[in-house]
């Protein structure tokens, strides 16, 4: 079963890219902790050196435990092949490095993870890089950014921690008809809710921290390339850079994996149950969660994506001091970054992740002082609503 294609997700998580064991018929994929692997005779050595012969030879070039969930997280994306890389970051500063070039130029969700952004003005610029930040969901304000250089199209969606949507299918055409690579963050879906390579795009990122392992103890990245030529070009800059997993991590993250759609089935209805409860309250100004109708690209959601996810943000009446008094009253939600874990996990970004950088930058990317992002855990519903009932209630 192990390499099967099944139609279900359900069935996909627990066999994809996890046959049993050939030798001892261990059901569990092993731990492979080896750095490296014995040839049989010199010949087979210098083979696999060469790339004519398949197996292993060194743990930073690949791994058996590795290449499990490597072939799962490929298979659940409809992607030609994965790379399990050492922490989220590694993925996309593997996938910057492998695209870009000297001089090149990038186009960027506005709301993109601050490290994405990071490394891109302070690092990779001091080879002449440029990168443009822009509301993706506007595929005008692409067009407009386009230069000769770009050579990456680089999106989040839904954006963190706006829940901006982009249109992932006009972004691969214009992407086709400039000679771009078009790369998508998909963390906040995982690939139970969208696959962004059906819908052209040649990369997927995705932090396996959050969803994918989803016990909030594992730190790790993938990216799946939707054809062999890229994948390849991928790989090269990966195990040059040495930013590959640990097989004791890709064994962790393996063991998650198997109850990742039961989790965001659970999570997703209990989201649902919370943005309507948010809605209705007095205290809270908006909503945004795209299952909602008043969500402004609801319609979008429904085509692209398969459910509407577990994330959402909300405003308060308040704004900035309500936010950090009703971090200080949650009880049950843990005051935390990350997301797509078992618990829910709640954050004010203006106090907390995003308090140095300048307001006017804050809300340019649509990040206000009034806002909380909200990860909706696996909890009971009815129990996450009286926390957040009772943490209004002190404002």
């Amino acid at each position: 079963m192990g390499h099967t294609r099944s139609k279900s997700p359900y069935t996909n998580v627990i066999h994809a890219g996890q046959a049993p064991d050939p030798v001892t018929g261990a059901v569990s994929v092993p731990i492979y902790q080896s750095s490296t692997f014995a040839f049989t005779s010199a010949e087979q050595g210098a083979a696999r050196f060469a790339g004519e012969e398949s197996g292993y030879i060194y743990t930073r070039l690949g791994n058996p435990t590795t290449k499990a969930l490597e072939d799962a997280v490929a298979i659940l994306e409809n992607g030609y092949g994965g790379l399990a890389t050492a922490s989220g970051m590694a993925a996309v500063t593997t996938v910057y490095t492998t695209v870009l070039e000297k001089d090149a130029h990038v186009i960027a969700t506005a709301a993109v993870y601050g490290a994405s952004r990071t490394v891109l003005e302070s690092e990779f610029s001091r080879f002449g890089v440029a990168a443009d930040f822009v509301d993706a969901s506007d595929l005008e304000a692409i067009r407009e950014r386009l230069t000769p250089r770009t050579k990456l199209l680089y999106i989040e969606t839904p954006a963190n921690p706006t829940l901006r949507l982009t249109d992932i299918q006009a972004c691969a055409a214009l992407a086709r008809e400039r000679g771009l690579v078009l790369a998508v963050d998909n963390t906040f879906s995982s690939p139970i809710l969208q696959n962004p390579l059906d819908l052209g795009a040649d990369i997927v990122i995705h932090s396996l921290t959050k969803f994918i392992n989803g016990h909030s103890d594992v730190v790790g990245g993938m990216i799946v390339a939707r054809e062999e030529g890229l994948f390849k070009r991928l790989r090269k800059v990966l195990q040059l850079m040495g930013g590959t997993m640990d097989p004791h991590q890709a064994w962790l993250v393996l063991r998650g994996l198997k109850t990742l759609a039961l989790r965001v089935e659970k999570a997703q209805d209990n989201a649902m149950r919370v943005a309507r409860f948010l809605e209705s309250h007095p205290k809270v100004r908006w909503v945004k969660y795209p299952g909602l109708p008043s969500h402004p690209q609801h319609e979008l959601a429904g085509v692209q994506m398969k459910g509407y996810g577990t994330m959402l943000s909300f405003g308060l009446e308040g704004g900035f001091e309500a936010g950090r008094r009703m971090m200080n009253a949650v009880k049950l939600c843990a005051l935390a970054v990350s997301l797509g874990s078992v618990e829910s996990l709640i954050q004010h970004p203006a106090s907390m992740t995003h308090a140095g950088v300048p307001r006017r930058h804050r809300e340019e990317a649509g990040i206000t002082d009034d806002l909380v992002r909200l990860s909706v855990g696996c909890e009971g519903s009815e129990d996450i609503e009286a926390d957040l009932a009772q943490a209004l209630d002190a404002l």
